[in-house]
């Protein structure tokens, strides 16, 4: 089973080009995603929210399953060192994700592998699709909830979660569908804020998604400054 952090990178990066478009910064988003997958695991909870003035804070739960996917079980390793904000945590967990997610992908013949150069000069890799039988299941289950109204299990409510928290849902249809962008976005906020899951589940990934957010308007505050 592919993480839910893969399946957003699948769903983000452009399948010819291999890239993600510069819409925001992948580290922080990414970063939320593990997030969100260590709370539907139950691997990870937060501080019940109970002021707007009180910032949450993310906890390693006890009872760990001692299988936990290897990446995800490193990303633990970080939030159990100290209690941490979801917002210093997804930069810190998300840092080199998408290359790490995209060589496993590519390691399983999803994704492709290409080295090149930007302008002729900068080295760069792009990740351009392999086999998209997977990332077309994905958008499938995704426009089920969308578009036919299909209630999403867990994985799924909170990939819808992330993808609303960027702007995006409306882009992880499957390709060809004729329902209106509007009211695409208008059912993804609605299973964004539904229930889903459960309260600790949803509180966690709301953290994650939250911080996400927070992540990305930093990064784009910082590269219009420094341009």
């Amino acid at each position: 089973m592919t993480l839910i952090a893969e399946d957003l990178l699948l769903l983000l990066l452009d399948d010819a080009k291999g890239t993600v478009s510069t819409w925001g910064k992948t580290d922080a988003v990414l970063g939320g995603a593990i997030l969100a997958e260590l709370a539907v695991t139950g691997a990870v909870t937060v501080d019940e929210h109970k002021s707007i003035w009180r910032t949450d804070k993310v906890h390693a739960a006890e009872g760990v399953p001692a299988d936990l996917e290897p990446l995800l079980a490193e990303a633990l390793a970080t939030i159990a060192e100290k209690d941490r904000k979801a917002s210093a945590l997804v930069g810190k967990i998300g840092k080199g994700l998408e290359g790490r997610l995209a060589s496993r992908l590519a390691d399983r013949g999803i994704l492709e592998r290409r080295d090149g150069k930007l302008l002729g000069l900068f080295p760069r890799t792009t990740w351009p699709a392999a086999d998209t039988t997977h990332e077309t299941d994905v958008r499938r289950t995704v426009t089920a909830c969308l578009v036919h109204g299909v209630q999403p299990d867990e994985r799924t409510g909170a990939l819808i979660d992330l993808l609303t928290a960027i702007d995006q849902a409306h882009s992880a249809v499957t390709a060809g569908t004729t329902t209106p962008k509007k009211a695409l976005e208008k059912k993804a906020k609605e299973i964004a804020a539904g229930q889903w899951a459960a309260k600790a589940v949803k509180d966690a990934v709301d953290a994650a998604t939250a911080a996400m957010v927070v992540g990305v308007v930093a990064a784009s505050t910082a590269a219009t400054a420094g341009g």
